[in-house]
């Protein structure tokens, strides 16, 4: 089953050693992963049956426990809305509305794919796009991800069919995008996590 990924932000209070522990919120186990390394973010992914949270060190055990419930009904959401996004008719007119909102107008014309759909064999890629024919493909490790990063993916794609490489314009494209630097850090810390398994920018 895929993973789903939630994020928020936290303050420690109080002290707590670090190490793994439990919660059970709902019936959902909670793994606690807890980090010396991270300040204030926490987040939250599906493994099976259980939630795994990634918390600072150093919380309460009251503000883990509020914690976890948070994240549990965020992951829980999430996962209530994900089978719509899965329908590739609904990802396509995703994609074109990401287009309106973010491209159409710096582009100077509709920004429009022939085609959106998941695909299981590109280990090494978040997307990709074939300029020539329309076509868009996106990993389906990223229905485990949030929403704005899915977006973020699908912007970055269709940027390729007004610019095919990297160059400075297709990246003042990918600008428009409000979420496009925190999405991209964010998948960027999935990979160095090892969610990734090697997976790079977008292509």
């Amino acid at each position: 089953m895929p993973s789903d990924t939630v994020e928020g932000m936290g303050d420690k209070a109080g002290r707590r050693s670090g190490g793994p522990g439990e919660l059970v919120v709902d019936g959902i186990t909670v793994e606690l992963r807890r980090s010396a390394r991270r300040r204030k973010t926490v987040q939250a992914r599906r493994e099976g049956a259980r939630v795994v949270m990634h918390l600072p060190q150093g919380m309460s055990a009251a503000a883990e426990r509020e914690w976890a419930e948070r994240m549990v009904r965020r992951v829980v959401g999430h996962e209530a809305r994900r089978p719509a996004l899965e329908d590739p008719s609904v990802l396509e007119e995703r994609a074109v509305g990401l287009a309106q909102r973010h491209l159409d107008a710096a582009a100077g014309r509709p920004v429009r794919p022939s085609q959106v759909r998941w695909v299981t064999n590109q280990a090494h890629r978040w997307g990709s796009c074939s300029p020539d024919s329309g076509v868009i493909r996106l990993s389906h490790r990223l229905q485990a991800m949030p929403d704005w990063v899915v977006d973020y993916v699908l912007v970055h794609e269709l940027a390729h069919l007004v610019e095919a490489n990297h160059t400075a314009r297709f990246h003042r494209l990918v600008a428009h995008y409000p979420q496009a630097e925190r999405a991209k850090g964010f998948l960027e810390g999935w990979t160095a996590a090892g969610g990734g398994k090697g997976a790079q920018e977008p292509d």
